[in-house]
């Protein structure tokens, strides 16, 4: 079963297309830049159709989910292979032959002290953008509130902590443009379906690896139980090799450290 996104209606990028692309329990949420757009640049006159355009957006759209399902087949046929990797809460080893993707989750996870799964999705967020880079030099990819995303220019990101927080619609971070990639990525003990062992409403972080920064958010957020805790959560994030900011929200009550722009 799918959960709305409510959020989702919140985005607002003039200069960006956006698409949505679900498979069992993935669900992206894609941006890139607009072919018609991207041809006025290109060109001083033209003729073009919006139907060739429209075109032009299905074969993003058509990318992306070929792009999914080769991850999440990768995923799938390695872990019948190795049942704990679905299930294990602590890092565990794989095969050296194992598939790309399966070979990030499980760095992400050594590294935040996790299961490999706490960084399916911002793997899968990561993986499918970099293969769209190669046709949109601009993409940012939600994944169930984990981010990957490409910028040229300046984006402001807005923090979805659950319809009662004080913090949802009145507190966003600024990203600026980016030649790497970033991952964005948060994890939540009262908003979200994953599995968390805390009690944050936000636990985000930022690295240039989503897969960590997806990894390292369940870790900081596992570690929050109560307000009393956000200096807990913000130094383990701290200490988590890759992490470039943290932002820990629970109740009424935030902490942040790095590069982390509130506005």
């Amino acid at each position: 079963m799918f959960k709305e996104r409510s959020y989702r209606r919140w985005v607002e990028s003039g200069d960006l297309v956006s698409f949505e692309i679900k498979e069992k329990e993935t669900d992206l949420f894609i941006s890139v830049e607009d072919p018609l757009l991207r041809l006025k640049t290109k060109l001083r006159s033209f003729e073009t159709s919006y139907s060739s355009v429209s075109q032009d957006r299905i074969r993003f759209a058509n990318l992306a989910r070929e792009a999914v399902l080769a991850y999440r087949s990768d995923i799938e046929r390695y872990a019948l292979k190795s049942e704990e990797f679905y299930t294990a809460l602590t890092p565990i080893d794989v095969d050296k032959e194992a598939p790309v993707i399966v070979q990030a989750m499980a760095a992400a996870a050594e590294k935040a002290g996790v299961g490999p799964m706490a960084a399916v999705a911002g793997a899968i967020a990561e993986f499918v953008g970099r293969g769209l880079l190669a046709f949109s030099k601009q993409v940012i990819i939600e994944n169930g509130g984990d981010i990957f995303l490409k910028t040229s220019r300046k984006r402001i990101m807005g923090i979805y902590a659950g319809d009662s927080s004080p913090f949802t619609g009145n507190l966003a971070i600024e990203i600026e443009p980016n030649e790497k990639g970033l991952g964005v990525c948060t994890s939540s003990g009262t908003v979200s379906h994953s599995l968390s062992f805390g009690n944050a409403d936000a636990a985000l972080i930022i690295s240039e690896d989503a897969a960590l920064a997806d990894a390292a958010a369940t870790a900081a957020g596992n570690a929050v139980k109560s307000a009393d805790d956000i200096e807990k959560a913000i130094g383990l994030a701290r200490s988590i090799d890759g992490v470039k900011g943290v932002l820990i929200l629970i109740g009424d009550k935030m902490g942040s450290w790095g590069e982390i722009k509130l506005i």
